[in-house]
């Protein structure tokens, strides 16, 4: 018997992350094994009176749409650049939905960090209308076995923590993360302080965006574009791996100045992370500061999608900013890394405490 919640999820992903409206160019990209959820967003974007361009995908080295063995072969002249009919398709189309389903999570390792961040370069031209919001888009996840193995758990106890995660009150959660976002909309000055970690940057002049449904889901989260060169100080992340293109880099320790990373360190990986660092001049600079806000992610499962909304964290994206939210940084990296706040953690706002151990303090309490 098909599972109701893939409906309402595909419901979810079509109609309030993108609100798919009529004579829509909506691309649908997505792994085999996501097929049950690939038919329901066909279905859903049918009724809306919208075209479904769909693409499947073995193996992803790169969004939107590049495939590892492709990329693997490819001669480097090629990694660099989208091919033109796929860079016009991206200016073309007014939607995209990306579900994610993999047959290994760790399938992107086999492709070099050099080539991964030649492949990285292709996507320099797109950027900007995916980070802007210009085009409607949601990336997401589907329950398939290799997702459950990383987060430890059955596929049937993931399949109930996503949907869990997904399927909220979107309406009510964003009313209470706007409490969140005024108040820090109001501030200049953020610290950060936690296990190894002592991090000041700046939010002034820069408005938040409440994540409520929107271009991830699981949403849950309100997030910003740090003024470029406001960074001050070290963040460590002592409690969980920083994971990007099938890497997991242990231990990560960056130090700012004016910025931009300084120094860099790692327990395991740490070559990985010096060439994703050394990809271009924006990697080095902050491009996201978000705050996770999503009641029913409570732990860290090796997925950035879901741990970036731990309650209780905040995550730091290198890289790329979002120019809708004021940022200028350009980059085609952009890395988000989890850093646990539920262990003595803290949070200021212009030197006022308002997150203590991953519990909000004062008039956010």
């Amino acid at each position: 018997m098909a599972d109701p919640r893939v409906q309402e999820y595909a419901e979810l992903l079509v109609g309030r992350c993108i609100d798919v409206q009529p004579g829509w160019q909506v691309l649908l990209t997505a792994g085999v094994l996501a097929r049950p959820l690939v038919e329901e967003v066909q279905r859903a974007v049918a009724r809306r009176g919208a075209y479904v361009l769909t693409r499947i995908v073995f193996e992803v080295a790169e969004v939107p749409t590049r495939e590892l063995v492709w990329a693997l072969e490819a001669p480097e002249a090629l990694l660099t650049e989208l091919p033109p009919i796929e860079r016009q398709t991206i200016e073309q189309i007014d939607g995209h939905i990306a579900i994610y389903a993999p047959e290994n999570t760790r399938a992107g390792s086999r492709l070099s960090p050099e080539r991964q961040s030649l492949l990285s370069r292709s996507r320099a031209p797109i950027m900007k209308r995916y980070l802007s919001h210009e085009l409607g888009w949601v990336g997401c996840d589907f329950p398939c076995p290799a997702l459950a193995q990383d987060a430890g758990m059955t596929l049937e106890a993931f399949e109930d923590f996503l949907y869990g995660a997904c399927l909220l009150d979107w309406h009510e959660e964003g009313r209470r993360m706007r409490r969140i976002a005024d108040a820090f909309d109001a501030a200049e000055d953020v610290r950060i302080v936690g296990e190894e970690t002592d991090l000041r940057l700046s939010l002034a002049g820069r408005a938040g965006r409440v994540d409520a449904g929107g271009s991830n889901m699981p949403g849950g989260e309100v997030f910003y574009s740090p003024v470029e060169d406001s960074a001050e100080g070290v963040v460590t992340y002592s409690e969980y791996p920083a994971c990007l293109g099938g890497f997991e880099v242990g231990g990560v320790r960056l130090r700012f100045e004016r910025g931009r990373v300084v120094e860099a360190s790692a327990r395991t990986n740490e070559d990985y992370l010096l060439r994703t660092l050394d990809t271009d001049e924006g990697a080095r600079r902050l491009g996201e500061l978000g705050i996770g806000c999503n009641p029913r992610i409570t732990r860290h499962m090796r997925n950035t999608l879901f741990d970036e909304k731990i309650y209780g964290t905040v995550h730091l994206a290198l890289g790329a900013s979002f120019p809708d939210l004021g940022g200028r940084n350009e980059s085609t990296v952009h890395w988000d890394m989890v850093k646990e706040l539920r262990n003595g953690g803290e949070i200021y706002l212009d030197g006022r405490l308002v997150q203590h151990d991953g519990v909000w303090v004062g008039p956010l309490a």
